[in-house]
């Protein structure tokens, strides 16, 4: 903890040294956020010391963590007691504070909500520049409630305490096979309400839209032995198995990890699901952070853009982005995807928040899906760039339905903020952040600044 405080003393300076008008950004190696963003007047602020496990309690089951430690490191520090956080991102290198900041969710989120429903106690440097301890019961209150999705517009998360599930050695899956979006989505509703399928108590629940005729709803549930476990971090591709076996076994640090190797099916794009080069490639590079790189590098010089133009194909639009919409509309905004976009694979995974947090009003204790879809449209004739991007985000309104931010957006400015709560946030903004040195969650989200 003495570490810890000298690294918060030292990125305390940092910040206070900022000129006025440069806007302060977190400089890490790795990011999960798809706002490409002109770098502008910025000052960026080192995280190189805040991003390591202070302490793992097994008694009181919680671990006190720096912002910018990832999950992957912080799963490494808890199994060796046989525990794990509440909610797991899918991603390896996803932080919690990133999680916190701007909000995460996995399998696991049908019963235990979103990742900040299990944090205990944020420490905060604060846009004005002061260093808060905020929790639920004391003065900062409101600060801890609106600080899920506010991506760093509030301040940055320095330390946080979040408290730990046991868990068991290995996690039995079974694929169900639907071929019709409304049953499905009627199943997913029941298994989630009594967490029970077939006899079986299920502790995971997420599942893969292949097709209108195919799609799986993947349930595990944890066990203390394995009959054999299967390995998806080398030849081997888990989202593929989904098709092709119906019951399948693993530890539990390769299941929270199932979806990394492969970036959840988005390695195709770089021809790392070929044979030959599956062969070639070490595993160490098969990870989420390095595919990342390489779009953040695409991005930058234009080689897709480049190569479509040189072929005569049509323009492309990027197309990334997590929705969360009500169960009863979940077959709806698979028909309409499916019809205006048709990108597949989509993600589903099942949220219930556990209380209503001011800057993602989710109504507590609703079942929600989770839609995630990640990948390259080609344009129609005569349409531009965010032509699918706006459909979508028109789709989910009509839904009842809520957009994650890490990636593009086109709310307008009153939309944004009757979506995103603009009456809880301004005061906490104008508590903690009065000179407005931190853009605001417009800014920062929409327009990407």
């Amino acid at each position: 903890m003495s570490t810890h405080q000298r690294a918060v003393e030292q990125i305390r300076q940092s910040y206070a040294q900022i000129p006025g008008g440069a806007a302060p950004r977190l400089a890490k190696s790795t990011s999960n956020l798809f706002r490409f963003r002109d770098q502008g007047r910025t000052a960026k602020l080192s995280a190189r010391d805040l991003a390591e496990v202070i302490s793992v309690d097994p008694e009181s089951m919680t671990a006190e963590v720096q912002g910018m430690t990832t999950y992957e490191h912080l799963v490494d520090a808890t199994l060796p007691h046989g525990l794990m956080p509440y909610v797991v991102p899918q991603l390896k290198t996803i932080t919690l504070g990133g999680a916190v900041t701007g909000l995460g969710i996995e399998s696991t989120s049908f019963r235990d909500g979103l990742p900040h429903e299990s944090v205990e106690e944020l420490e905060i440097l604060t846009g004005d520049g002061r260093v808060v301890v905020a929790r639920e019961d004391n003065e900062h209150r409101e600060l801890f409630r609106s600080f899920p999705n506010s991506y760093g517009t509030l301040g940055y998360a320095l330390r946080i305490r979040i408290r730990l599930r046991k868990v068991q050695p290995y996690v039995h899956l079974t694929h169900v096979r639907f071929t019709d979006a409304g049953k499905c989505m009627l199943a997913m509703q029941e298994i989630c309400d009594n967490m029970v399928h077939d006899g079986e108590n299920v502790d995971f629940v997420d599942g893969v839209f292949f097709t209108p005729g195919e799609m799986y709803l993947t349930l595990g549930r944890f066990a203390d032995r394995a009959p054999y476990v299967s390995d998806y971090t080398g030849m081997r591709i888990y989202y593929q198995s989904i098709r092709r076996r119906s019951r399948d076994w693993l530890t539990v640090r390769d299941y929270l990890w199932r979806w990394d190797t492969d970036w959840f099916w988005c390695s195709r794009a770089f021809g790392v699901q070929q044979p030959v080069i599956r062969s070639l490639m070490p595993r160490r590079y098969m990870r989420s952070d390095v595919y990342r790189k390489l779009v953040a590098l695409d991005r930058k010089y234009g080689l897709t853009a480049r190569v479509d133009r040189w072929r005569d194909q049509p323009v492309q639009e990027s197309v990334i982005q997590d929705v969360e919409v009500p169960v009863e509309r979940g077959a709806e905004f698979l028909d309409f995807f499916h019809d205006k976009v048709g990108m597949t694979p989509v993600w589903m995974c099942p949220l219930r928040a556990g209380s209503r947090w001011p800057l993602y009003p989710l109504e507590p204790g609703k079942l929600y899906v989770n839609f995630g879809f990640w990948g390259m449209v080609p344009l129609p004739r005569g349409q531009f760039d965010g032509y699918y991007n706006r459909l979508i985000e028109r789709s989910v309104h009509e839904l009842d339905g809520h957009k994650s931010l890490y990636s593009t957006s086109f709310y307008a400015p009153e939309q944004f903020w009757q979506l995103y709560n603009g009456e809880a946030y301004w005061p906490v903004k104008r508590e903690y952040d009065p000179n407005g040195r931190l853009l605001d969650l417009y800014e920062k989200c929409v327009r990407g600044r």
